[in-house]
């Protein structure tokens, strides 16, 4: 979740240097470092029942971040830096603090990133070469988008009753697994095994 910015231009070199050392975590967009709000309670319990899911389930050698890892772009010249929500990856990258090489990335919208992740971050994150796979996971209703590379990245939606399949890793998912710890706070209705 991104708010605040500084408009001053800075290297990505300094940028990713600056990141290691600062409490409160950035954004880069080409020059420009955004400052990241905190996210809500319902975003966390999202993005984390996910992350777990996909853990749980992801093959040796591949490797689940969740928020504190970032993904550097290059994409038409310009350099980025984001924290995606979770973010796949089974190459390692030689800078320990970075990843250049993920093959799915997934963000959990909120009402002020959605115009974000679901622009700029679709058109950066899509001109990385290694992703199969971009899923975007509405944080009000359930509700998942999901790109894949092999469509043209065109776009699939998956309900709350629907079940998708992530391609990149290997994996069926129940979108009320997704929202298992929030059903109430997304308006569905409790059901038990879930």
């Amino acid at each position: 979740m991104v708010s605040a910015l500084k408009y001053r231009f800075v290297s990505f070199e300094k940028y990713l240097a600056n990141e290691r050392e600062v409490s409160l975590r950035s954004e880069y967009v080409n020059g420009l470092v955004y400052a990241m709000a905190g996210a809500s309670r319902t975003h966390n319990s999202i993005s984390m029942s996910f992350a777990a899911l996909i853990d749980n389930n992801l093959k040796d050698g591949c490797q689940v971040w969740q928020s504190d890892m970032k993904v550097a772009i290059l994409n038409k010249g310009q350099r980025f830096g984001y924290y995606p929500d979770i973010m796949v990856a089974c190459e390692d990258d030689a800078d320990k603090y970075l990843c250049t090489h993920p093959i799915l990335i997934v963000e959990v919208l909120s009402d002020s990133t959605e115009r974000i992740d679901l622009k700029e971050k679709f058109d950066n994150y899509v001109s990385i070469p290694s992703l199969l796979e971009y899923v975007v996971v509405s944080q009000n209703v359930p509700l998942v988008r999901v790109f894949r590379r092999r469509t043209a990245w065109d776009m699939e939606t998956y309900n709350a009753d629907a079940k998708f399949r992530l391609d990149s890793i290997g994996l069926d998912v129940p979108v009320q697994c997704i929202y298992r710890r929030v059903r109430k706070e997304v308006g569905l209705n409790y059901r038990t095994g879930l």
